[in-house]
């Protein structure tokens, strides 16, 4: 029995290679080809592929949302997506959507059979290249997310008043801007040294710079 393989992808050369390539595995069957989401889902329904090649940038409706559409489907047919090397956001996109590899246009052979088995077993499997880029991203994801988490440690207020002081304004001359008292001030000063763990007002903004809670 051979497994049937849908192509989604507007560029002409791309459907053409793959198939060029997929024709020399007599376990697989090119049964149709798209060059864009909407097109690829009636084929779907039509084909019942078994696997469907699926680019991420297409005209009119694009990989991910065509993922979206198969899922409001409950349509569970696996896709490989097909990526290129400045796709790194819609990659974590097209993973937490359900993809099961991705492979790079210039993919070699054995890795395009290798990621289709997997696909076909319920499997999701990345090449080493494409783990360390899509791990990279989620971990400078994840340092943004801190610094959002170590900026609202401070309240509204108290983060104004740092800013004035980073700028070299006194309590008095912060107090009057704000229209309150000095003593007030000094004591939002007091819980933001508190909450930073340090001392002084030099420490407090050099801290609140290292933590992304102030930018240069």
């Amino acid at each position: 029995m051979k497994f049937k393989i849908l192509i989604v992808d507007d560029h002409w050369v791309v459907r053409e290679g793959l198939k060029l390539v997929l024709e020399t595995n007599d376990s697989y069957e090119v049964v149709g080809e798209a060059e864009e989401g909407a097109t690829a889902l009636t084929l779907i329904e039509e084909l019942q592929p078994d696997v469907i090649l699926m680019d991420l940038y297409m005209p009119q409706m694009s990989g991910l949302e065509t993922m979206k559409a198969l899922k409001e489907r409950q349509n569970e047919t696996p896709v490989i997506i097909l990526t290129t090397y400045n796709e790194d956001d819609l990659m974590i996109q097209g993973l937490t959507l359900g993809a099961k590899g991705y492979l790079l246009k210039d993919t070699s052979r054995e890795n395009l059979f290798r990621t289709i088995e997997s696909a076909l077993r319920g499997e999701t499997l990345l090449q080493p290249e494409i783990t360390a880029r899509v791990f990279a991203k989620t971990s400078e994801r994840e340092i943004k997310s801190e610094q959002r988490e170590e900026t609202s440690i401070l309240t509204e207020k108290e983060r104004i008043i740092l800013q004035s002081v980073a700028r070299g304004l006194r309590s008095k001359e912060i107090a009057f801007d704000m229209g309150t008292s000095e003593r007030t001030v000094k004591a939002h000063l007091t819980n933001i040294y508190n909450k930073l763990g340090v001392d002084s007002r030099s420490e407090a903004v050099a801290v609140s710079l290292e933590r992304g809670i102030l930018h240069r």
